[in-house]
């Protein structure tokens, strides 16, 4: 089949490749003319693990291509994929859909045949019926059938979860769109992946209740993670006892600095937006944003309570900038809370990240970069683990506690045991287990 994908940001660009690998042909398509060349030269402009291997290898089979005209790829496409940006809108939290639907509008214009117009990004309940009012605006005579796929990617592991998902939901009631379907996810079909077929409203709003159910969960364990703190409990065994429950189960329930990235902080605003125009605020999830905003900003504050003083003057030594690991996304990362909040109570921070310096660049100011971890440890009185990557799991710890003036570690991921940073002589704390 021919595919032809509009957007090559993180969702476009992993399910162009995938979609090649299954065999289909796929054109991704971008305005961004430095972009595709890069793309075009064998450079991928995202770190996500194992997508330039899976993108070189379709380009060289002659499956996959990058181009900034769409009209020739729309034209021989069985389906067309809108995979563009969804950003919240400033002021009102929405989802700016103005990509989405300039998208649509030129597409129309190059439809041949019958021809699946697929939303993969993230939107709110309703816009595919907006998507093909415009496109039959455009082209009253195209053959077209609007339908909703929504992405459940997670960064950092997405070619696995593309390959092979929990699930993937439809959003058509069209025979034809069914069948065109079917057969692109045939794969997986083949592996028994449940493929859920919904109508299309469903499908929008099925994308939104998964982020924000998870989102939910991970504000869950840290408010329990504050209040283990107060009662002298470990929030790690209590996520353990209740996770082993079949009806709730043990993933996202780590406790930390709050959640981020692209998906969470964006959808259950778009969410909240979406109920209380519809008349039925989600005031569960309202509290959700509300609690998640607080506690990225008050993590601040647990690094001049561990060192006993005011931060003015104090060196803080951070690692891991991203939203996760495995990521270059800075987008909603704690960091750009914590960060900020550390200088403004008079703190020089010297960080190190391993794939998100750069990004991090444009949105920090006054930050000394550093190569590596120790860089960062350097002359520092305080060391504030934010982001999980494996690299900082097997520090050499003797060599950090060198190096700092003070041997004082906030891990804000609890990726080591209190008991063995006490034997290593540091002062250490962690989110919601007793300090050390």
């Amino acid at each position: 089949m021919h595919v032809a994908m509009i957007g090559t940001g993180y969702v476009g660009l992993v399910s162009g490749a995938c979609f090649a690998d299954f065999g289909h042909t796929v054109t991704c398509i971008d305005k961004d003319a430095a972009k595709i060349e890069r793309l075009q030269a064998g450079g991928i402009p995202i770190y996500e693990p194992g997508l330039d291997l899976l993108v070189a290898q379709n380009v060289k089979a002659g499956r996959l291509f990058f181009s900034t005209d769409a009209s020739e790829a729309v034209r021989a496409a069985d389906a067309v994929f809108i995979a563009v940006g969804t950003p919240s809108r400033r002021g009102d939290g929405h989802a700016d859909l103005s990509y989405v639907y300039a998208a649509a509008e030129e597409v129309a214009g190059w439809i041949d045949g019958f021809t699946v117009v697929v939303t993969k990004s993230t939107v709110p309940v309703g816009t595919g019926d907006e998507i093909e009012t415009i496109m039959r605006r455009v082209r009253p005579d195209a053959d077209i059938a609007v339908v909703s796929n929504p992405e459940f990617l997670r960064e950092g592991a997405a070619i696995e979860d593309f390959k092979r998902p929990d699930r993937v939901v439809v959003g058509t009631t069209e025979p034809r769109a069914q069948a065109l379907m079917r057969e692109l996810y045939r794969p997986l079909y083949l592996n028994e992946t449940p493929i859920v077929f919904t109508d299309r409203r469903t499908s929008e709003l099925t994308k939104y209740a998964a982020n924000a159910f998870l989102a939910m969960k991970i504000t869950f364990i840290n408010e329990v993670a504050t209040l283990c703190e107060a009662v002298g409990a470990d929030v790690q065994q209590v996520a353990r006892g209740i996770g082993l429950d079949k009806r709730i189960g043990g993933k996202f329930l780590n406790a930390g600095p709050g959640y981020g990235g692209s998906c969470f902080p964006k959808d259950t605003l778009a969410l909240v937006r979406t109920a209380r125009e519809a008349g039925a605020p989600v005031e569960l999830i309202e509290t959700t944003v509300r609690i998640n905003d607080a506690r990225k900003k008050a993590m601040a504050a647990k690094v001049g309570k561990a060192i006993g003083a005011n931060l003015k003057g104090k060196t803080v030594g951070v690692l891991g900038l991203t939203f996760k690991p495995n990521t270059d996304d800075m987008r909603d990362a704690p960091s750009l809370d914590i960060v900020p909040a550390l200088q403004a109570q008079g703190a020089r921070v010297q960080a190190f990240d391993p794939e998100g310096a750069h990004e991090a660049r444009q949105l920090l100011r006054d930050v000394d970069f550093k190569d590596d971890a120790y860089g960062a440890a350097a002359g520092a009185d305080v060391l504030v683990i934010i982001t999980e990557w494996d690299q900082f799991r097997a520090l050499d710890l003797d060599r950090i506690k060198l190096l700092m003036k003070a041997p004082v570690l906030i891990d804000l991921r609890n990726i080591y045991k209190p008991d063995d940073m006490r034997a290593r002589g540091f002062a250490y704390t962690s989110v919601g287990r007793p300090a050390a």
